[in-house]
């Protein structure tokens, strides 16, 4: 007896067309998903931003300088991580700047955009660190609708299967770019089976991690950049499994696809970072502007920015920020008072303080003066009491 073959349920279909023509103008759906996914990470970057103590409108300064320097970045990876495409006998080097037919490293965006945004962040007065922790639940949701344009463009798909999700995938015409090689009848040509759709499996993947990040960012009040290392070894973590399943072209090394190597060297550096660097989470409160009106009790600091847009008035830009901790802006907040600046020469100060208490209660002064002047002895109660009011030093609350 012949068995007849299984055929599946189910499938998923993909797009016949990825690009649409708005009269002379092609618009093509993966330059879309990639622009969609900038505005998603703005908005939640925005969001994070301000609760952090940054003026409105702040992640558009950045924006101007991280997203092209990003976009640079994650082609020049590609080019160079792919250079037989553009480079020597059958090669096309003006290709190489022909981004909208795809063809960007994610590892090159985040270098790229690291650069751009730490040029902006120096303008601003803003600690980098603050950046990368507030855009940190933000990029893998971007990245998450950007591997929509893969789905538009047939691209990026694992092996054969059998699944109820098998990915159905069009053979593309290479002399009619964005749209399928159709037959005589005018039907577009799939290719044969079905495939693991492995963009989607990255897509869901990212969401989850910007899910953990924001969890675990809310409970443990990361700080110093390390919710953006979380967000990195959660990423690289799921790139490396899912890069295992791609079937797509790619230069191996030592048999693996180099993008699996890349995953690896990056969740290591990430990790280090994350298990080394300690502090609390960074709060900013604006120098050279005007002394921020006290919000209503239990409010956010988006109301207030809310209520003045439909005044009309737009907040004056603060010549840069103080770090503070998280009590001095929460007090900050509720009295609309800025703390106590840190004397001009605080180790002398606040040795000077601690030694005359020390000297009061028959402790040793000179030690405690040394342990919050200089901060490489352990820190007791008392020192963190008074570093935090003091604001020269928050505590480290984080560990």
């Amino acid at each position: 007896m012949t068995l007849a073959p299984m055929t599946p349920l189910a499938a998923l279909p993909s797009p016949s067309t990825a690009v649409w023509q708005l009269g002379p103008v092609p618009v093509r759906a993966y330059a879309l998903c990639i622009i969609l996914g900038i505005v998603v990470a703005c908005v939640v970057t925005e969001y994070r931003l301000r609760r952090r103590g940054v003026a409105p409108g702040a992640v558009l300064d950045i924006a101007v300088w991280a997203v092209p320097a990003g976009i640079i970045g994650a082609r020049i990876y590609h080019v160079i991580t792919s250079p037989e495409k553009y480079f020597g006998a059958h090669g096309e080097p003006l290709k190489a700047f022909a981004i909208w037919e795809g063809g960007l490293g994610i590892w090159g965006a985040v270098a790229g955009g690291a650069i751009g945004a730490w040029i902006a962040a120096r303008q601003l007065g803003i600690p980098l660190s603050v950046v990368a922790d507030a855009l940190a639940p933000g990029m893998p949701l971007a990245q998450a609708v950007g591997r929509l344009g893969n789905w538009f463009n047939n691209e990026l798909y694992g092996g054969r299967t059998s699944l109820p999700w098998g990915l159905e995938v069009h053979v593309m015409d290479p002399d009619n770019p964005g749209h399928a090689l159709r037959d005589q009848a005018g039907n577009p040509v799939l290719q044969p089976g079905l495939y693991h759709p492995t963009f989607l499996y990255e897509a869901l993947w990212n969401v989850g991690v910007a899910v953990l990040v924001f969890a675990l960012d809310r409970k443990l009040r990361l700080g110093r950049g390390r919710a953006f290392a979380l967000y990195v070894m959660g990423y690289t973590a799921g790139r490396f499994w899912i890069e295992l399943m791609r079937t797509d072209e790619a230069n191996h090394i030592l048999g693996l696809r180099l993008n699996v190597w890349t995953a690896v060297l990056v969740f290591l550096g990430a990790l280090v970072y994350f298990v080394r660097v300690r502090g609390p989470r960074e709060y900013l409160i604006p120098i050279g502007g005007p002394a921020a009106p006290v919000p209503p009790a239990g409010g956010d600091v988006s109301q207030l920015d809310l209520a003045a847009a439909e005044a009309g008035s737009r907040p004056a830009v603060p010549e840069g920020y103080r770090v503070v901790s998280e009590e001095q802006f929460d007090a900050y907040r509720e009295t609309g008072a800025l703390p106590d600046e840190e004397p001009a020469d605080a180790d002398a100060a606040g040795g000077s303080a601690d030694a005359a208490a020390g000297t009061a209660d028959g402790t040793d002064g000179a030690t405690a003066g040394e342990r919050v002047g200089d901060g490489d002895g352990p820190a007791t109660p008392g020192d963190g009491d008074r570093a935090g009011a003091g604001g020269a030093r928050p505590t480290d609350r984080d560990s």
